[in-house]
C-alpha cells in the first residue's frame, strides 16, 4: 500500500490508489487543506524542522512547505519556477547532483549533506532527502533539515 505525505504540514497518510473517493482526481491534504499528496515508496519520518519543496521533473520549484521559510528565508513565490539546486545555493559541492539521480534513476537520495545558501546570502549545511515522483508527471519531493551537529 502506497504511503503519501503532504509538502506542506508533513503529515503521512495511507491510500490505496491515491484517487479521491470515485473520480479521477488526486488525494489532497484532509488536515491542512494543501492540494495533492506526495506518493512515496516507502513510509518517511520528517524530523519536526524539516521543510518540503515540491519539483517537475525539470527540477523546476512547483511548491514550498511550511519550514522551508525558516530554513531558507525564502518566500514559496521567490521560489517558484526555479530549478530548486540552484534556487537554494545546494550546487556547489554536489557531485554528482542528487536531485539529478533521483529522478533520472528513480532512486530515493537520503541524508545528503549539501551547504544551503538563504536568502540573506549565509551559507549552512543541511541534509537533504531526494524522493522521485512515481506518477506520469514525474518530479521530485526535496525534504531539507537543519544538518545535525556533531554527526
Amino acid at each position: 500500500m502506497p504511503y503519501f505525505i503532504c509538502p506542506n504540514c508533513r503529515r503521512r497518510s495511507l491510500d490505496h490508489d491515491g484517487l479521491e473517493n470515485l473520480t479521477q482526481e488526486a488525494v489532497g491534504c484532509a488536515h491542512c487543506g494543501f492540494g495533492f499528496l506526495f506518493e512515496l515508496m516507502d513510509d518517511y519520518y520528517p524530523a519536526p524542522n524539516t521543510g518540503f519543496v515540491v519539483c517537475d521533473r525539470e527540477r523546476r520549484i512547483l511548491a514550498a512547505g511550511r519550514g522551508v521559510f525558516e530554513l531558507t528565508g525564502f518566500g514559496e513565490q521567490e521560489l517558484m519556477g526555479r530549478e530548486v539546486m540552484a534556487a537554494l545555493g545546494m550546487d556547489g559541492t554536489a557531485d554528482p547532483n542528487p536531485a539529478e539521480i533521483a529522478i533520472e534513476w528513480g532512486v530515493r537520495q537520503l541524508g545528503k549533506r549539501l551547504p544551503l545558501r538563504t536568502r540573506s546570502g549565509v551559507s549552512k549545511e543541511v541534509t537533504a532527502d531526494f524522493f522521485p515522483a512515481y506518477d506520469d508527471d514525474g518530479g521530485l519531493l526535496v525534504a531539507i533539515s537543519p544538518a545535525q551537529t556533531g554527526s
